[in-house]
This record gives structure tokens, sequence and C-alpha cells, in this order.
């Protein structure tokens, strides 16, 4: 190995140094706080610090990176306190999550980093979002992001690496390439000889740095990073190096050849360094024992503040709030918004009595379509948000497969309205690195069924990323959703409890055109990750009175649609309707409770219902099994037993895949098991 100085100073070249070591110190202590059970777990960096510490110190302060595993070095390198280091890996408070994740599954925005899931492949999608956030505001920053060789191979490294160079977002992509993803060697991950190989399939720069020189990373890394914030584009960087311990501890290392231990301890990052600096004269032998016993001396005083922290405090109020972030809607800013005049081309409101034109505009209606209100709904955030970003397959020009977006192009620009390839993964992760940046982001499922694609990034990344690390996940998914048009298995799906089941997500699902606007409204405004269900039957079947102005439908709260005294009907989205229906036609005098939101579902609402009626029946479109309706079922019959006159009845989809042909489809659909259930409950 030989090191180029190229131009760089003395004190350059040191600093290095010192980076370097320090990781490589922290390591062989905690590799001794393992044996002794200190540290629970540890996935050893050994061999790879160059890597780290060459690229985060080549990099501007401010510039988010997004680290693994084994990247210790970028942490010390942006020198986060060792003592709340330390304390994260013994799931104390003093550390980043409060003893609710482990290792370097957290971030940090004070010192820009985001950390890792353990699924590897999704934070590459974030950096887009966070690149594209400069690009938007016209910042001169990049974003380097980290994948193993292993991870590599995931299909979400496909979809980051495919956006970013559509996009031309500045976008280092830094692939570590050890040898090995666990135990399976390279040539079981992949046949291409070289993971340069690689970028120009998608239409990007590809370049490979030793891995093992600090120098040559650092260099590299500095060179693109200057170059990527005059001209924005992606860069993959291949990284060759190896890692000298298992994957992590109790992995070991039996699996590899004794000869490419030995061969690959030879290129050691830090021995190798350390010995080029004496030579040259640029190191002292005094510095060296200098800078490392300055350094142990910092680990050791760093482990007793840690050691000295309190343990984590098991406080279920406060786990169950840390879930959502805060979020307390400001009624005065829909005052605002409505004073202003509106591209959507309302016509302007007169003053109300008191001379307050936004509160006429919020009172004065129009006749809108569902379709219609979900659009008006959209355009009045994109004006009141003008940090909200569209996003979502021929959403642009094309204005979506359901014209929802049709001509906000020409309103607010490309920028904010884009399309994407097909991407649900990439898009949702976008989203949340848009987050990061203080943005907030739309995506547009085409249809729900299609969110499988993005599902990983939804619960594990957005839902989970304030409880976590304190990041709120700015991001609402639209989800055309529903039966009903004969359109088969998988444009039909109500997919709905599938996520009502995570913790951090909210979901809503409006009815009519007055709760489409008002809810959607509502979700950008909340700083939560959103599900939004729009039923696409009612696109433009369903008409109804909409406020001119801009307002918001209460997220969590439901609405009595109907009164009655005979029984009570606990339904959303396409149920109501088919609520309403048969009870005219069956003539039965009933309470109708739209739930609106089924996470956090309306509690107190359906307790009122039950208790004055004390008969109920749940409908939902989605199948029968699994869905929310059981979720409620149970609740009442633990809550609400003693106000019950009958047993509580479900009425839901039925347990198969949706049907193409419309009669299969009808039988699939619950109306007539609804007319023969309620016929029955009536008559209990």
């Amino acid at each position: 190995m030989t090191f180029d100085r190229r131009d760089y100073a003395n004190d350059t070249l040191l600093h290095l140094y010192r980076e370097l070591l320090k990781p490589r110190l922290i390591e062989e202590k905690m590799l001794i706080l393992l044996r002794q059970g200190k540290v629970s777990k540890w996935f050893s960096g050994i061999g790879q610090e160059a890597i780290s510490v060459g690229s985060t110190l080549a990099l501007e302060a401010d510039e988010y990176i997004l680290p693994l595993h084994r990247n210790l070095g970028v942490f010390t390198a942006r020198q986060v306190p060792l003592a709340r280091l330390f304390a994260q890996w013994q799931g104390k408070p003093l550390g980043f999550t409060r003893g609710r994740d482990r290792s370097f599954h957290f971030g940090t925005n004070e010192y820009h980093i985001v950390g890792m899931i353990s699924h590897l492949g999704p934070q590459l999608a974030v950096a887009d979002g966070i690149a594209l956030a400069d690009v938007l505001d016209e910042k001169p920053r990049v974003t380097l992001t980290y994948s193993g060789d292993g991870g590599a191979s995931e299909g979400d490294f496909h979809e980051a690496l495919n956006v970013a160079a559509v996009w031309q977002l500045p976008v280092i992509f830094l692939i570590e390439n050890n040898g090995y993803g666990l135990s399976t060697p390279s040539n079981e991950q992949f046949r291409f000889k070289s993971f340069v190989d690689k970028g120009p399939a998608y239409g990007m720069e590809a370049v490979q740095v030793d891995g093992n020189n600090v120098l040559d990373v650092f260099d590299t890394i500095h060179r693109l990073a200057v170059d990527l914030r005059q001209n924005p584009r992606p860069v993959l960087v291949e990284a060759l190096t190896f890692r000298m311990r298992g994957h992590e501890e109790a992995s070991g290392t039996k699996y590899v050849p004794a000869e490419l231990l030995q061969e690959w301890a030879q290129k050691d990052p830090v021995d190798r360094y350390e010995k080029w600096l004496l030579a040259e004269g640029i190191l002292t032998e005094t510095a060296r024992h200098s800078v490392r016993e300055q350094f142990k001396k910092e680990i050791e005083e760093a482990l007793a503040e840690a050691d000295g922290a309190p343990g984590p405090t098991a406080h279920t109020g406060r786990e169950l709030a840390d879930v959502y972030a805060p979020f307390v809607p400001d009624a005065s800013l829909e005052l605002k918004i409505n004073s202003e005049k509106l591209k959507a081309g309302s016509p302007a409101a007169e003053p109300d009595s008191e001379g307050d034109a936004s509160a006429g505009a919020a009172r004065a209606t129009k006749g809108l379509r569902f379709i219609d209100a979900i659009s008006d709904g959209l355009r009045q955030s994109m004006v009141r948000h003008p940090e909200l970003v569209l996003m979502g397959q021929d959403i642009a020009e094309y204005g979506g497969v359901f014209k929802i977006t049709e001509g906000f192009v020409a309103e607010f620009g490309k920028g904010r309205v884009r399309n994407t390839p097909l991407c649900e993964s990439a898009i949702v992760g976008a989203g949340l690195g848009l987050s990061v940046r203080g943005k907030k982001s739309m995506v547009e499922m085409q249809f729900a069924d299609f969110v499988t694609c993005g599902f990983n990034q939804i619960v594990n990344n957005l839902a989970k990323s304030h409880y976590r690390w304190g990041q709120a996940a700015d991001v609402v998914i639209r989800m055309p959703t529903g039966a009903g048009t004969a359109a088969g298995p998988f444009h039909s799906q109500s997919n709905e409890a599938w996520f009502t089941h995570v913790p951090g997500l909210k979901v809503v699902y409006p009815s009519n055109p007055h709760d489409a606007k008002g809810l959607l409204c509502a979700a950008f405004d909340d700083p939560n990750p959103v599900l939004y269900f729009e039923h696409k039957l009612l696109y433009r079947s369903l008409s109804g009175p909409v406020p001119e102005g801009y307002y918001t439908t209460p997220i969590g709260e439901a609405a009595l649609v109907r009164e009655g005294s005979e029984l009570s009907i606990v339904t959303y989205g396409m149920g109501v309707h088919w609520a309403l229906a048969a009870c005219d036609e069956l003539n039965i005098n009933a309470d109708i409770l739209d739930l609106r939101t089924l996470l956090p579902w309306d509690t107190e609402a359906v307790r009122r219902t039950v208790a004055k009626n004390g008969r109920l029946l749940v409908l939902h479109e989605d199948t029968l099994t699994g869905g929310l309706g059981g979720e409620i079922v149970a609740w009442v019959a633990e809550h609400c037993f003693q106000h019950l006159d009958a047993p509580v009845q479900r009425v839901a989809g039925l347990d198969t895949p949706i049907p193409f042909a419309p009669p299969l489809e009808a039988d699939f659909l619950p109306q007539q098991r609804l007319k023969e259930r309620l016929m029955w409950l009536q008559g209990y």
C-alpha cells in the first residue's frame, strides 16, 4: 500500500490519523466490554475504518451521512460525544433512542446523521430524499450513504440508484465491498466483476478506491463532493476493503480462509497509515504514544459517565405518547390561508358580519364530486405548504391515472409535482428524506394494491422514525382503493387493515366529499405519516357540498351520519353508503357511525352508540378475517359488554381474493349479507 500525500498539509494528514485511530481504540475497548457482558452485541468495523473516517471528513458538517453497522468512524469524526454513544449501546436514556433501539440504529439531526434500520437497503432512498430537498432549496450540498456489497443485492439498492440518476440528485453511494454478506462470499451474491460496472447501467459515474487507504478515500470523496455541489448528480464509489471480524461477534470468522485473513491483516488501514506517517517524519513516536494515551483517557472518562448514567425506566404513558410526533391543529392558520387568493379559481368570499373574509370563505360551499374534493384539498395544501412535494407515477403532465393532479405542473412546477419511476419503496423512502430536511411530501400509490412494493419503508421506517430517534416522517400516502369496478384481484383490494396494526402510522378513510378534502388537508398539516384511503368507486359517482376555503376534518374523530334508536352500525368508506341504503330499504332506524379515521379510531364514539342502542353491527369491505372489524368487536366485548342486548355482528368481504367478473365480485362484496344480518339483529 502506498500513500500519495498530494498537496495536503501535515496538519491534515495528522488529523486523518487521529480520527482513524479513535474508532479503532473504541472498538478494542468494546470487545473487552462485550466479553465482560457490559455490551450486549457488537458489529465490528475493524479493518474498515478508513472508509468511514475518510469519507466523513471529506464532507461539510451540514451534509447528511447515512451509515451502517460498521461505520463508527462516521460518529466519531462528526464529534458525537462518546458518553452518549456508549450510553446508546447500553440502552440508556443518555443515548439517542432512550433505550428503544441499539447499536447504530438511530439518527441525530444535530450531527447530520441518519442511522440505519436492520433491513439495510431502505436508507439509500432516504438519502435520495435528503438530496432532493437540497436541490429544491438550491443548496449546494451532497448526501453520502453507505451500502455493503451484500445489501446491494436488495431491490432498494436498484430503486435508489435509479431514482437518483433520473432526478440527478447529488448522492454519493459508497459501497463497502468487503467480500462477504455475513458468511456468503461475493461469488454467491453477484456475478459481475466490480461494482463500478453498475454505474454506467444507471447512467452515473462510478469509481473504485482502495478502502483501506484513508488518504485515497478522503481525497476521492472530497473531489467528488466539490464537483457534485456545483454539478448535481449521483456517483457510485466502490471501496475495496475487508472485515477482519465476524458480521457480529457471535458469528465468528470460521468461514473465512486463514490465508485471506492473513493477506488483509497486512493491509490494516490504521497500522499501515501510522507506519507511513512515522517513516515520512510526519508523526513522531512521542506523538503517537501521546495521542493513544489521550484517546484511552477520553474513552475511560466517557465510559465512566455512561456507566454512571441512570438506566431506562419504563413509563407507559411516555412510550405511547412518543409513538407520534406532537401535533395540535392551529385553527388560526385556516383563517390565514382562506384570506389569501387561492390558485384553485374559487370566487372570492364575501366578508362576514365582522369583516373577516376568511371566515366567510370557510363557510361558503360548492358542490364537488369526491374526486374533485380530493384535488381541491391537494391544491390548497400545496398553497398552504410551500415545502410540500408531490411524487407518484404519471402525476405530472398526465395528471395521474385518475386525473387528480391534472394542471398541477402548470401551477406549481415540475420541482414540486414529480413523476417517479416505478419504484414505490424508493419514493416512500425519499419522502422520509425530505422530512429530514424539513419538507412535507405526498406519495401517490397508483393503486393501493401496489403499496406492497413499499411496505417495508412504511411500517419499519416511516412508522418507527419518531419513536426511535425523534424524527417526524411528514409523509402522506394516497391510496386509491376498493372494489366495485370489476378490476380484479390486483386493483381492488381493501388493504387498510395491514396498516392499522402498525403504531406510528395514522390511517384515514373518508366516505364523502366534505371529509375527503378535510381529512386530506388535516393529513398534510399533521407531521406524522398518514395513509389516506380513497375509494375509487366514489370518485365520480358521489357529489356533495364542500367548503370553498381551506379547512380540516379532525383526524381521530368519528361522525354520526344518521341517528337511530334500534341498533348501531359502525363502518367507514363505502360501507357508509351500503349502510344507508340497507337501512332505507329495510326501514331500520339505526345509528350509522362513520369512523373516518381507522388509526387511531374513535373508541368513545363507538362506546356512546353501543351504550345507547345495545345492538351493534360492524361493517367493512375488507375481508372478514383480520379486518379492522375484529379489533372493534373485541374492544366492544371488553369495554361495553354490559350495554349489549344482542351478539355483536360483523359483515365484511369474503375471505377470498377479489374476483374479476362482476357476478363474482358482487358475491365477494357484503351488501346482501349486510341486509340479512341487519334483519337478524333487528329481530333478535
